[in-house]
């Protein structure tokens, strides 16, 4: 489509699926069940990955194992279905060539589950990154700067969408153009570290951003 490599970069909890109210219940069952200090814990860990999670708030207290256990058991049961206008905004990346990236925190045991659920999401990426991946969770941008490199494009030449602050940090650290998804988190909470907010990609102007992509 352009001979400069542009490229697509998501988050998925709040960005592609709507899974966000979902973790934020469950989150909040396993804060129940083994308290934290944190009574916003569901909100403090967004975007981190479980293994960051465990070592941030449990591991000191031995409590590492049972937390890992009990938030699978609790995923098991969740529903994931697209957020409005998600599925066809990769489709029309599909369609126009551009590569693109799942970049997520989530592990190999939810991303099982999530196969179950939206069994065409993975295909319809070029390439993934999961939490196995990378060694440093986000706001590191270690993941969008590997899915970058996976599909091919620099990071400046790449969008990253995202709803989490630790997210938005992360796209803003990789040198990526950053498209804040708000819901998760009110749009002003992102904002300093988003290029535009919007409520879902419904809202994306596709034209415009590919022009701003190749002219970065």
């Amino acid at each position: 489509m352009c001979e400069t490599t542009i490229g697509a970069l998501f988050d998925l909890d709040g960005v592609l699926i709507d899974s966000e109210s979902e973790y934020t219940r469950v989150w909040s069952e396993v804060n129940r069940r083994f308290p934290t200090p944190y009574p916003d814990l569901a909100h403090r860990i967004k975007g981190m990955t479980l293994d960051n999670i465990v070592a941030t708030y449990y591991e000191a207290d031995g409590l590492g194992d049972k937390v890992r256990e009990t938030i699978h058991m609790l995923e098991d049961e969740m529903k994931y279905e697209w957020l409005p206008g998600a599925k066809s905004f990769v489709e029309w990346l599909i369609e126009n060539g551009i590569p693109r990236a799942l970049v997520t925190s989530s592990d190999n045991k939810k991303m099982d589950h999530l196969r179950e659920e939206v069994p065409e999401l993975e295909n319809m990426m070029t390439d993934l990154v999961t939490a196995d991946k990378i060694t440093r969770s986000k706001p590191d941008p270690e993941g969008y700067l590997l899915g970058a490199e996976l599909i091919g494009a620099d990071p400046r030449h790449c969008v990253v969408f995202e709803d989490s602050l630790q997210g938005v940090k992360a796209g803003r650290a990789s040198g990526a153009y950053v498209i804040g998804i708000a819901g998760t988190l009110p749009a002003s909470a992102i904002e300093p570290y988003c290029d535009i907010v919007v409520n879902n990609l419904e809202e994306v102007d596709k034209t415009s951003l590919i022009n701003i992509l190749i002219n970065r």
